[in-house]
């Protein structure tokens, strides 16, 4: 027999990744009664299907392809990967695929949950159905929070229905090694499942439309990349796609639109995110299922009247990344506390109600040997902006660090400087282990720290950081 129970609440939050966890956590520090709606494990995509459980298998990858670039060490790791380990190492980092702890960590901060699909019906109105078919209608008396997030988006490829293509789900999760893997796409998923699959074993064939990888990246960084996996071993084909592909006795079979033919075991399509908002009652409130949803700088949906639905992380296409969207989430959390106590809301740029940072300083780390990092904007978005800018490159195995990290060190750091300001507009670093660059470069953008005063910041010698008196060096000639 089913049941249908009705509750009411300050704030509704559907979605309880990284993001909507945030949103709820926020809230319920303004003092708001919060429930959390989950279909699916609390955590969302990137503790279980993306950035926890992939880095935890790039980690081991990295990690020998630096040791192996190190005088007395390179050796010891000349051999393959442990492959059983490796793949144990990730599912501890996914929890095994279990949410116990986020559970507890919901309880901990008093909010509740409801485990099932929600859907909204009409305006502050979710109704949610159970995994045990029951119905729980919720009202909120202040704001509905959606933070659904994305999933794979599928190209139109004929024959695909029949194939059980993996997705990102199924490359960060998956328990055996695919002999022959062939990669749909040359951005950030596939360049770092590449690099996965082929140290653990795959024969990677990586298809890719464009005539570089990372295309939203400066060129360099794309062709250091290139240049990194196909010394690992990894075939990578430009300005060729699948045109149709199909499964036969367990072999997928890929005809290429440039005519020619691939067989593999599995084939990865990383073509791109979709909005998660198809099955979540938009037409309750005059939208669009399917669509992004747009919203303001404190992330109420511009389309939706009386300011009472908020869309926060991958789902309104600011900024798809996990730390971005948890950076979204606490700014409209307080601000929805903000809103409810009738305080004055600070949406001034920078302020603490507006996410200014989405627009000008989004930091960025691809895990690939070499790894590249970046932060505010590219050369081609700055000269699409119209501003004046300067362009200062240096090679980073000129710096003494380098030499220090690894022989035969390969990377370039760029720099941009928006002369009208004085300031930083954007860096980009390619190389091995400059990720842990990427903060300070960052504070730069964001704090918009004059050139004069970056000179007093003095970088540690002998570190790779050192770059950033090179870069300063070169601006100054």
């Amino acid at each position: 027999m089913m049941n249908e129970t009705t509750r009411t609440y300050d704030v509704i939050v559907i979605g309880a990744g990284p993001v909507g966890e945030n949103v709820a956590e926020r809230t319920r520090a303004a003092g708001l009664s919060t429930v959390i709606v989950e279909r699916e494990l609390l955590g969302g995509e990137c503790s279980f299907w993306a950035c926890d459980p992939s880095k935890a298998l790039l980690r081991p990858v990295v990690a020998r392809a630096d040791a192996r670039r190190v005088p007395g060490l390179s050796h010891a790791v000349a051999g393959p990967l442990d492959v059983e380990a490796v793949l144990a190492h990730r599912d501890k980092m996914s929890s095994y695929w279990k949410d116990d702890d986020q559970v507890d960590w919901l309880d901990s901060v008093s909010v509740d949950l409801v485990r099932g699909h929600g859907r909204l019906d009409g305006p502050r109105k979710v109704s949610v159905q159970t995994p045990e078919g029951d119905t729980v209608r919720l009202t909120a008396r202040y704001a509905v929070a959606v933070s659904t997030g994305t999933s794979a988006a599928l190209p139109g490829i004929p024959g695909l229905e029949n194939v059980r293509p993996w997705t990102s789900r199924e490359a960060t999760s998956s328990d055996r090694v695919p002999a022959r893997l062939v990669v749909v796409g040359g951005g950030v998923v596939a360049v770092e499942m590449a690099t996965v699959w082929q140290a653990l074993g795959s024969q990677v064939t990586m298809l890719v439309l464009e005539d570089g990888l990372l295309q939203r990246m400066e060129p360099f960084a794309g062709e250091l990349v290139t240049d990194g996996l196909r010394e690992a071993g990894v075939d990578i084909r430009f300005g060729t796609s699948a045109a149709s592909v199909g499964r036969e006795n367990g072999e997928v079979r890929v005809s290429l639109t440039d005519g020619g033919e691939l067989v593999a075991d599995e084939i990865l399509l990383a073509t791109g995110r979709a909005p998660r908002t198809w099955d979540l009652g938009l037409e309750t409130i005059g939208l669009t299922p399917g669509d992004w949803l747009k919203v303001d700088d404190t992330f109420r949906v511009t389309d939706v009247a009386d300011g009472w639905f908020y869309a926060v992380g991958d789902v309104n296409q600011r900024a798809l990344l996990t730390h971005q969207g948890k950076y979204q989430a606490r700014i409209a959390g307080t601000v929805i506390g903000a809103r409810a106590k009738g305080e004055q809301v600070d949406d001034a740029p920078w302020g603490t109600h507006v996410a200014t940072a989405d627009r000008t300083a989004v930091p960025q780390v691809v895990f690939t040997h070499p790894e590249v990092a970046s932060v505010g904007l590219t050369t081609r978005e700055a000269e699409q902006s119209g501003r004046r800018i300067k362009v200062v490159d240096y090679d980073l195995s000129h710096v003494a660090g380098a030499h220090q990290y690894a022989d035969g060190y390969r990377g370039q750091a760029r720099m941009l400087i928006d002369l009208d300001r004085d300031t930083v507009a954007g860096v980009t670093f390619a190389g091995p282990g400059v990720g842990e660059l990427l903060h300070s470069a960052t504070i730069a953008v964001a704090g918009e720290v004059p050139i004069d005063r970056l000179w007093h910041a003095v970088p540690a010698f002998p570190t790779i950081s050192e770059v950033w008196l090179r870069l300063l060096e070169t601006h100054r000639g």
